[in-house]
């Protein structure tokens, strides 16, 4: 998968736009970053100052607002924001 630029006016990129918006908000409810300043090469633990249980706290958010299931074992090797919308994309 190719990485997506947030500036990109396809239909692809208008909906990786949006799980990115989405996963940003989510993101500000779980740690104290405004929205605007998370990038999508933002690492959860070292940039964002995640811990181990917001991080699995928040997936269980994500799974309620995207309709989905995450596999844990995909999760553990999420990293960046941007990995994270790769991965959310895959489920879509």
């Amino acid at each position: 998968m190719q990485p997506v630029r947030y500036d990109d006016k396809s239909e692809t990129g208008k909906e990786e736009n949006a799980v990115f918006e989405k996963l940003t908000e989510i993101i500000s409810n779980y740690v104290e970053v405004e929205p605007s300043d998370v990038k999508p090469e933002s690492r959860f633990m070292e940039d964002l100052r995640f811990t181990s249980f917001d991080f699995m706290s928040m997936l269980g958010e994500i799974e309620d607002e995207f309709d989905i299931e995450i596999d844990q074992q995909e999760a553990a090797k999420i990293r960046t924001v941007q990995e994270a919308v790769d991965y959310l994309e895959t489920l879509k």
